[in-house]
């Protein structure tokens, strides 16, 4: 979900437009018995709730979800500052239709939401709509990008919105499909693929005797623009997957300028009312569903991930004391954490090991690395993510460093009680170990949701001297993020 709401805003900030998000979300499970959840959040059965049957096979106390305010994710307070930003709920009433309208799955019913009186215009009874398929989005032969400079488009390749390719430009196009350069560029492509990792285009350009080792990027760009290609600003996924969708890991890549289409130039000229992107836009897709045609352009997007859209002030504040104490166990030293992502992952065979025994082992062989690296860690050595505004944070190097034997946090979805006692029996403490009576007093009914105390798990990871993760989870992804806009140094996370 909030993969789907960064992009959502970027595409926002490109059109011109005011983004609806869902007024809710679902809770996944409750730290205490349901029935205790269900006297603060509604209750519903998620598989009737989103028309899934991938929960019909578990007992029916674990097909339980509970419905909550989508704030209670995420500062909207903070992000409406920057960004343009309403929910279904605040789009139905503007409408004068009933909140209760808002559809239990998430998707937006055109029908329902679009039958009340138009806020926008005096001469139509409904708002006006242009719903894009999502296979539109990005089909075969096309990559997206967010806009394209004039520039570009006189250099000839690009494709506006409803016409065919622009192969007119006089002296442009027919010279540059004849160059050598774009010619081995283009070889280098394999089946359907359009994209040259940047790798492959210094190799390439290397080879053709125009760049040596130490030629600058900024020159292979001119180079390779000069001659019928792009370049596009993009993120690496962690462990080379795209799974956990960070920004920290910023990479450029290369496509033939034939296939690049803007979603500036193809949707923001469109007039009606609403515009809407059919389906989810975050699976098998970079962050924000496209890639970027300059440098700049990536790192807005990167500053409104790491900064924008942020945790909520209680959420924040509460891994705060949780990191006091954990300094506190480790008398004043530094403290290491991991993430066991279990539950579900388990169920679909995702967990990096099967048994938690041998999962545990695989985190604290990880953590006896990072242990070994904290102990080298100086102010002279000290680096950050190249993330925009990055600050190396230097409070770490203020505590020793951890010590063998030193006891560490770990966060996890494991609710096994045999599992649970051998964890601890090993060294790890949990967060129910450090969560005070007075803690959820003040924090409020919310932290019984697994879902709520989990954003405050990963705070709480961030705030570690060591982390470990797995690139297939989002809350290791977010930790990630967390660290990067913190100034933490790269090397004192992994995810694998």
């Amino acid at each position: 979900m909030r993969y789907i709401i960064e992009t959502a805003l970027l595409h926002g900030n490109l059109l011109n437009r005011t983004v609806i998000i869902p007024s809710f979300v679902y809770a996944r499970a409750c730290e205490f018995d349901n029935s205790v959840c269900a006297l603060y959040a509604t209750m519903v059965n998620r598989g009737d709730a989103t028309h899934s049957d991938e929960w019909r096979g578990l007992p029916i106390e674990k097909q339980m979800a509970w419905r909550i305010p989508i704030s209670l994710m995420f500062n909207m307070t903070h992000i409406r500052r920057t960004h343009s930003v309403i929910t279904v709920s605040d789009f139905l009433r503007l409408h004068n239709i009933s909140d209760a309208a808002e559809t239990s799955d998430g998707h937006f019913d055109t029908n329902a939401y679009l039958s009340g009186v138009n806020i926008f215009s005096d001469q139509e009874k409904r708002p006006s709509l242009h719903a894009i398929e999502n296979t539109w989005y990005d089909p075969g032969g096309v990559v997206r990008v967010d806009s394209l400079s004039e520039d570009m488009k006189r250099r000839g390749g690009w494709v506006p919105f409803g016409g065919d390719t622009n192969r007119d430009m006089p002296g442009v196009w027919g010279d540059i499909q004849q160059s050598s350069l774009y010619t081995k560029l283009a070889a280098k492509l394999s089946g359907s693929n359009m994209i040259d990792d940047w790798g492959t285009v210094r190799s390439v350009v290397k080879e053709e005797g125009y760049a040596s080792d130490d030629t600058p990027d900024e020159e292979i760009e001119t180079l390779i623009r000069d001659n019928g290609w792009a370049v596009l600003y993009t993120y690496d996924g962690a462990a080379g997957m795209d799974f956990v969708q960070d920004v920290v890991n910023p990479i450029r890549q290369a496509t033939a300028r034939q296939h690049l289409r803007s979603i500036v130039d193809d949707y923001g000229r469109l007039t009606e009312d609403v515009v809407f992107l059919k389906g989810e836009i975050h699976s098998g897709r970079k962050p924000g569903a496209l890639r970027f045609a300059t440098l700049e352009a990536r790192n807005r997007y990167s500053d409104l991930v790491l900064h924008h859209l942020r945790l909520t002030d209680n959420v924040l504040q509460l891994a705060e004391r949780l990191d006091d104490r954990m300094r506190n166990v480790t008398q004043g030293r530094m403290w290491m954490c991991g993430h066991m992502r279990r539950g579900d992952f388990a169920r679909l065979h995702w967990a990096q090991e099967n048994s938690f025994a041998n999962h545990l082992a695989r985190v604290k062989r990880h953590l006896s690395e990072g242990r070994e690296f904290l102990r080298t860690l100086d102010s002279t050595t000290v680096s950050t993510y190249k993330v925009p505004g990055a600050k190396p944070d230097l409070a770490l190097l203020q505590m020793d460093p951890p010590q063998d034997g030193d006891r560490f946090y770990i966060a996890t979805d494991e609710r096994d009680p045999g599992n649970l006692a051998y964890l601890e029996s090993q060294g790890g403490l949990l967060v129910s170990d450090l969560l005070t009576k007075e803690d959820r007093r003040e924090f409020g009914w919310a932290l019984m949701l697994t879902d709520v105390l989990s954003l405050v798990e990963q705070a709480t990871l961030a705030r570690g001297a060591y982390f470990y993760g797995h690139a297939m989870s989002s809350v290791a992804g977010g930790v990630v993020n967390l660290r990067a806009a913190n100034g933490r140094d790269p090397r004192t996370a992994k995810l694998d």
